[in-house]
């Protein structure tokens, strides 16, 4: 079992010795359990809260306070951000409207800002309308919008202070990521892989939106903000110059993917920010190899850390060179302080769409652990630890079965073992807990021609649950795990009759909360898995569980409402088996137990 380094270490953030590298504000209000400033809860992604009011045992007795309806149908992802006024601050999927509401009158509309978007964008967006929440800092609200539009509000009064354009929907690009507050600086990364954009993350002036930096996915190493001297990978120099561009076909590298569609996470005390970057533009993998063998295709799904104030790459690492399922890269990367070998590490913990967990050293890059979290997974047998390179299953390669042949049983599927929705770190268990999707898939790969503005996919999927005998369960098609990021090993699981699509919650009150697509939040027990309470919301959920306290009680706080990828047959009406790039097939059967509709719930024990 992990020996978890003090929790003052960590979440509250290294205050008094790192002051200088990061916004204060949200320093202090991360050092505060009463409120959950960031989507993540604090820097580190650890989604971790030390109110204990709530507990083991008194959460059956949780109920239900008060509700609202955000009026806007299609996927809620993201969650409620609390900042010590009172108030609670919500967002939408698209047309990405906000709300501060009252805490003290049961969420009476405080202020509310809708955006005038151009509709046309919604066909861009890759798997439904969603967002992934506002983000905070100095008296701002930030949004990224999903025409590209940065936003920042007054949060006191709703007033847009200053907006910035990140790109253009009419070449295929989006934005759903939640943006992060570091130094006098707002992060946010674009979306638009399955559109051939090229992706960034770039950094706007907190006060006038004025962009400082942009560091791009692909191209050469002045755009890339790489130096192959000194930026290193898995602890050696790059070595060789503009490997965006040469470990590409000619000209493939423009349209090459790479979005950093996930989350940011940042570490006060080294002043870096980590972040991943997803597929490498066509899914099929033929149409990216350079002179007729595969090429790594750097950097797409590759993890990057950089120096926030100007962009620079300390290092990077690629999880998936050449990738032939989609395998994104995007999800969060956990910051935790651990014991390895004996020694006190800087961890980095990543539970992977791969169906892999990782732990690397977040100062050097160097790769510590890669082991299976989901037992079906089969597109890869292990990691190689020297070269961190996958030991790729020739069976389930798309490229080696070739172009317009259906690889079947593919085991995890192109939405991941785990998607984006973010895990949970328990610095009293020394645990993650995560959501989990048990499904696998077909994948038929095909020419396809880039056209700006057009899908760039290039394969059919077809997706359905893991198959018992390779590790699935009989019914079910997801699940929820504690996962011990050192030992890299499942210490238990909870069986789902759906992918769990939610952010998780843990909390000092010895338990985790997550949510289901049937509508359901649960709290469990972290170190047993036991469940001791759930209830059904009015749609299923794939926002994120949060907590805090106001005037002395606290409350835990979710947005519901089905759609993102897992939900795009019900939010958009489709229903070809293929459509929304398979996810159609696999998941037809959440419209018998939920509905459409936003909704915030708010939970409290009984007074």
């Amino acid at each position: 079992m992990l020996r978890p380094i003090l929790y003052t270490a960590m979440a509250a953030g290294l205050l008094s010795a790192a002051i200088a590298h990061a916004n204060q504000n949200l320093l202090e209000l991360q050092e505060n359990p009463d409120y959950w400033p960031t989507q993540l809860g604090n820097y580190q992604g650890n989604r971790y809260s030390q109110l204990d009011q709530i507990n083991r045992d008194n959460v059956n007795e949780l109920r239900s306070v008060w509700q609202f309806s955000t009026g806007v149908l299609r996927g809620h992802e993201g969650g409620p951000l609390y900042v010590g006024d009172g108030r609670l601050y919500i967002h939408t999927p698209f047309p990405n409207k906000i709300f501060a509401l009252d805490l003290e009158d049961e969420g009476r509309i405080i202020w509310t800002y809708e955006p005038d978007q151009d509709s046309r964008v919604i066909p861009v967006f890759c798997c439904d309308t969603v967002n992934r929440g506002l983000a905070y800092a100095d008296g701002r609200l930030f949004l990224n919008q999903g025409d590209n539009t940065v936003i920042a509000l007054d949060a006191e009064s709703g007033e847009l202070l200053w907006d910035a354009s990140n790109g253009d929907h009419t070449e295929g690009e989006t934005m759903t990521m939640s943006p992060l507050v570091v130094h006098d600086k707002v992060i946010v990364g674009n979306s638009g892989g399955e559109f051939g954009v090229r992706g960034h993350l770039t950094a706007y002036n907190v006060e006038t939106g004025e962009m400082e930096w942009r560091g791009y996915s692909q191209g050469s190493d002045d755009e890339v903000l790489l130096d192959p001297e000194t930026t290193t990978m898995l602890g050696e120099p790059v070595g060789e110059a503009d490997l965006g561009i040469s470990t590409w076909p000619e000209g493939e590298w423009e349209r090459g993917g790479g979005a950093p569609w996930g989350w940011v996470t940042y570490d006060p005390d080294l002043d870096l920010i980590y972040y991943g970057t997803g597929n490498p533009g066509t899914w099929n993998p033929e149409q990216r190899t350079k002179d007729g063998e595969p090429a790594d295709n750097k950097w797409a799904i590759t993890v990057f850390a950089r120096d926030p104030n100007d962009g620079s790459t300390k290092w990077v690492y690629q999880k998936v060179p050449f990738d032939e399922w989609d395998y994104d890269g995007v999800n969060e990367n956990q910051l935790i302080d651990v014991e390895f070998d004996g020694e006190e590490r800087k961890g980095l913990a990543i539970i992977d769409r791969t169906g892999f967990g990782f732990l690397l050293d977040r100062e050097t890059g160097e790769l510590l652990v890669a082991e299976k979290f989901a037992a079906e997974t089969n597109w890869a047998d292990s990691y190689d630890m020297e070269t961190g390179r996958p030991n790729v299953n020739e069976e389930y390669s798309t490229y080696r079965q070739g172009v317009n042949v259906n690889t079947t049983d593919i085991c995890p599927t192109a939405m991941g073992a785990k998607n984006m929705q973010p895990s949970a770190y328990s610095p009293k268990t020394g645990l993650l807990y995560a959501g989990i999707n048990r499904i696998c898939m077909n994948y038929e790969p095909y020419e396809t021609d880039y056209v700006a503005g057009q899908p760039y996919v290039g394969a059919t999927l077809t997706m359905m649950p893991a198959p018992v005998e390779n590790g699935g369960m009989e019914g079910r098609m997801g699940s929820f795990i504690a996962w011990d990021p050192v030992a890299g090993e499942v210490v238990w699981e909870i069986d789902e009759r759906f992918a769990v699509w939610s952010g998780a919650l843990a909390t000092a009150g010895d338990l985790a909360f997550y949510g289901t697509l049937e509508g359901h939040v649960k709290a469990v027990d972290i170190e047993t898995g036991d469940e001791l309470w759930r209830f059904k919301t009015p749609s299923g959920v794939i926002g994120n569980v949060n907590t805090f306290q106001y005037e002395g009680k606290q409350y835990v706080a979710v947005l519901s409402g089905v759609g993102g990828w897992a939900g795009i047959g019900l939010a958009a009406g489709l229903e070809d088996p293929e459509e929304g790039l398979g996810a159609v097939s696999a998941f037809a059967g959440i419209s018998e137990y939920t509905n459409l509709g936003g909704v915030l719930t708010v939970f409290a024990l009984p007074d």
